[in-house]
């Protein structure tokens, strides 16, 4: 041990008792109460799978927080980050460099056209802290509207456009107002058809902007699929309706694409599905699967221009930082040459899906299955007919601990959210591993068939 206490050789092997007793220690962990806390130790992984010191292996049905799109340890983006630090680890952003640029270019080259500039974060929530802010200032107006049910990170304006009860204790912000989006599983409009669904809430919107003041609307901010909120799939029309109306209130349309972007839905950028046209995309961990911290905010040239003779007030010391650039170039390679995109709508397509609603031909609990790619959802019920749920609105319950424990056992690391199973494995997850985790579920659903009370 050296004089500070840290290990001469910070890569000597460790163990899961001593990974587990540092934790508890020193780490303080994010969204939590530290004192119950008893986190999982994991060493390493491949692929979709990951494992702790023993050689205990999970099949990662979470992809971590919903970001390892092409899976753990890809040798080629792993190999990209070394090169990339043998050759400049680090510069600050406000100097030109050589891979910042690449990096840039090549993510505008999946955003629609006119919109050729990035703003490069450490993160979503830095990302949609910048997009606001920009909007903001390009329309001299001040208030964002965002979703109910929506995250959209952690910082100030970015947890206070949050929706979910993340954003309770953190309202410090100012200027922000939230509505409804489409959710027709639990309409809040009394629809009981997409279509109904999509007009309803379209009007509701409008609603909101007339009664809030269009001139006093900056932007409004939405997940084009929501993710931790329920993945909600828009209705045909209803993005292209806020688009609309945007225009036509002179308002800045915001696409936060943090957890739905770079292959998740099985497009490069879920807005694809739609054919949206938002001013602002902000980005984040899918772009390089998290491998290094990276967002950013795409801009569109109208935007971009505002600030061609006005400075933009932000910046972040690691703005387009070298190595999450390598690492984001490296993924965008090996997705286009292992045609990773395309496999994630296909497995989606032919055997998540259809596996999941087959789930809930056998299992009650399950209300309702939606998705896309590979980004779905379970809303789990006590009872399909009132469809009330098996947690309530901003916690957990014994039903939903147990289902987690039954995956867990099992080898599988679930994604929880109050009365939701979200099944997101890594975009590169083959029919057999997703075939190997549905079989999972089907034991785990079997297991709680008990708490379902209709």
């Amino acid at each position: 041990m050296t004089e500070h206490g840290t290990s001469s050789d910070i890569w000597a092997e460790g163990s899961n008792s001593e990974t587990f007793d540092l934790d508890r220690a020193h780490v303080f962990h994010s969204w939590s109460a530290q004192g119950a806390l008893q986190p999982k130790v994991f060493a390493s992984g491949l692929g979709s799978r990951i494992w702790d010191f023993e050689g205990n292996t999970f099949l990662d049905f979470s992809s971590q927080l919903v970001n390892t799109n092409i899976g753990h340890q890809h040798p080629a983006v792993v190999d990209a980050i070394q090169r990339q630090a043998a050759i400049q680890v680090t510069l600050a952003p406000q100097h030109a460099s050589l891979v910042r640029g690449r990096a840039a270019r090549a993510i505008t080259n999946l955003a629609p056209d006119g919109h050729n500039k990035v703003f490069f974060t450490n993160g979503g929530a830095d990302a949609a802290e910048n997009a606001i802010r920009m909007a903001r200032l390009h329309t001299g107006k001040h208030k964002v509207l965002s979703f109910y049910r929506s995250y959209h990170g952690n910082t100030g304006a970015a947890i206070t456009a949050t929706g979910d009860p993340r954003r309770w204790p953190n309202e410090f912000a100012y200027g922000h107002v939230h509505f409804f989006g489409p959710y027709l599983y639990r309409s809040a409009f009394w629809a009981t058809t997409p279509e109904e669904e999509c007009e309803r809430a379209l009007q509701h919107l409008e609603q909101v902007i007339q009664f809030e003041g269009a001139d006093t609307i900056g932007a409004i901010l939405i997940e084009t699929v929501v993710g931790t909120a329920g993945v909600l799939i828009p209705p045909d029309g209803y993005l292209a309706g806020v688009h609309d109306l945007c225009d036509r209130y002179g308002i800045v349309y915001i696409a936060d694409e943090v957890m739905a972007g770079f292959g998740r839905t099985g497009a490069w950028l879920a807005i694809d599905h739609w054919n949206a046209k938002p001013d602002l995309i902000i980005f984040a961990k899918g772009s390089n699967s998290g491998y290094v911290p990276l967002g950013g905010v795409i801009i569109s040239d109208e935007i971009a221009a505002t600030f061609d003779e006005r400075v933009f007030p932000g910046g972040l010391t690691y703005s387009g930082h070298p190595l999450a650039c390598a690492s984001a170039l490296a993924t965008i390679e090996a997705m286009t040459n292992d045609g990773i995109v395309e496999h994630a709508r296909d497995i989606g397509e032919r055997v998540i899906g259809p596996g999941l609603r087959e789930l809930a031909e056998r299992h009650e609990v399950i209300g309702e299955v939606r998705g896309l790619g590979v980004f779905w959802a379970l809303d789990l019920v006590t009872d399909r007919a009132t469809r009330e749920p098996l947690a309530p609105y901003g916690g957990s319950s014994p039903a939903m601990a147990a289902l987690t424990s039954a995956c867990v056992a099992r080898g599988l690391l679930p994604f929880v959210n109050f009365n939701r199973l979200h099944v997101v494995p890594p975009c590169i997850v083959t029919a057999d591993e997703a075939k190997e985790g549905l079989a999972i579920l089907d034991e785990a659903f079997a297991e709680i068939g008990s708490f379902y009370r209709g």
